[in-house]
């Protein structure tokens, strides 16, 4: 258990059931387990595995009131009491982990050979690669969107300069009238009335604003929101609290294409961040990361999460808040000293093929050497199968596939956000020349 990374720590006592006394300690959680060390000595009292509990509740006695009891499938049952910040807070962190642990699919047998080792490291960077792949399709969805309101807004301004020309047009007619005679202005007036179009001002008809000519897209301009809700990444479960510590609650951590959302155990929305309203996010241990919206003038709004599942969150975290993430030192345990989950294993894949393919490769023994019947017996025992290297093509192909559209939505992005900067640029001079004309009439 000392390779596996403490995801808690709690200030407790622990009941000594032989010698009738309680003992002062702190109790430490893992994924997988739980430990007891005394204050005094830092004796481990009590070591036990989550998956050999059965069961996990706040009891009170005369014993002792305010107690978590842990009943293993032994029959063996263990007290612990003065916990800190608050009993509510520990037993919700550990009945997590326990639920999380007992729900997850027992773990497969390790690989026999290298190759089907290599085989799993691969299928999880494919799997990494297509996460990453689904967030920038939905950021070109979104830059599309942009894309379309820049071009309404465009083509908007580009009507009000016509209108305003127009204008300018009209003022000038309006005061050449008032030098004309009566009668002349009276026979305008009914030629107006009898024959003028729609669009003439000086009929005594309302003057009606051209229609919106493709309605659908104003249902487009709010197609992000939509799109955020539907574009979910990601969803885990979580201990969540804010503020105090000693509050703590059950519920969900979602991440969007468009931001992040924290529910409740009931699926209620306790907090929406926008993408662009988070300011940092703490990576604590690989289990536990703080997520801080700063704001001045008022509190900021910061929320704590543990979770077992972190790690599948954690990698699409870096990929959507690269420059606000923040690793602290406890998520920066060498990975040797703990077990590595297979999305850890993803990280170091490269290594491990490049390893495993210089190993596999045949090597020509030298001249006069007498290495030359090891060197054959070696060959003689390949260590990726034939069909463990098909399967390992598979994966490459895919992979070569993904990177090729990755690459090419990249590109396709690149052109979108210079042909939304030009567009920008072009808003900008209309609306300046707007702003000039305006200043103008007043």
């Amino acid at each position: 258990m000392s390779r596996e990374i403490c995801v808690h720590s709690w200030p407790c006592s622990y009941y000594l059931e032989p010698e009738k006394r309680w003992v002062p300690g702190k109790l430490s959680l893992t994924s997988r387990s739980l430990r007891f060390m005394t204050d005094k000595t830092g004796e481990t009292l009590v070591s036990f595995p989550l998956s050999s509990v059965v069961e996990i509740k706040k009891e009170a006695s005369h014993f002792v009131f305010s107690s978590i009891t842990i009943l293993e499938n032994s029959g063996l049952k263990h007290w612990f009491s003065s916990l800190q910040p608050s009993r509510n807070a520990v037993f919700s962190i550990i009945e997590h982990f326990w639920r999380e642990l007992l729900l997850s699919p027992p773990e497969a047998a390790l690989p026999v050979t290298k190759g089907k080792q290599l085989t799993g490291l691969m299928a999880c960077s494919q799997k990494r690669l297509e996460e990453t792949a689904r967030v920038l399709h939905h950021q070109g969805e979104q830059l599309d969107s942009i894309t379309r309101g820049l071009d309404k807004m465009e083509s908007d301004l580009d009507m009000a300069d016509r209108l305003g020309n127009f204008k300018d047009i009209t003022f000038k007619f309006a005061d050449s009238l008032f030098s004309l005679p009566t009668s002349a202005v009276e026979s305008l007036w009914l030629l107006t009335e009898l024959e003028s179009p729609s669009w003439w001002p000086f009929s005594s008809k309302l003057w009606k604003m051209p229609a919106e000519t493709n309605p659908k897209e104003s249902t487009s301009m709010a197609s992000p929101k939509v799109l955020g809700k539907e574009g979910v990444v990601v969803r885990i479960p979580a201990v969540i609290s804010q503020g105090n510590a000693s509050h703590v609650k059950a519920g969900s951590l979602t991440i969007l294409v468009s931001g992040l959302e924290i529910h409740d155990s009931c699926s209620l929305l306790m907090h929406r961040f926008e993408r662009e309203d988070i300011d940092d996010i703490k990576v604590h241990t690989p289990y536990e990361i703080s997520i801080r919206q700063r704001f001045i003038g008022r509190p900021d709004i910061a929320y704590r999460l543990i979770s077992a599942k972190m790690s599948e969150a954690i990698p699409i975290l870096e990929v959507q808040f690269s420059k606000k993430m923040e690793l602290l030192e406890d998520a920066l345990t060498p990975r040797s000293a703990r077990s590595s989950s297979p999305i850890e294993k993803g990280c170091s894949v490269w290594q491990a093929a490049s390893g495993l393919m210089d190993r596999a490769m045949p090597h020509e023994p030298c001249s006069g050497s007498q290495e030359g019947p090891s060197l054959q017996l070696q060959r003689s025992e390949p260590l990726i199968s034939e069909g463990d290297a098909q399967e390992l093509r598979q994966i490459l192909r895919k992979l070569k596939s993904l990177a090729l559209d990755t690459e090419t939505e990249l590109e396709r992005q690149d052109d979108v956000l210079d042909g939304i900067t030009a567009a920008i640029d072009r808003t900008t001079l209309t609306i300046d020349k707007h702003n000039q004309r305006t200043k103008k009439l007043t």
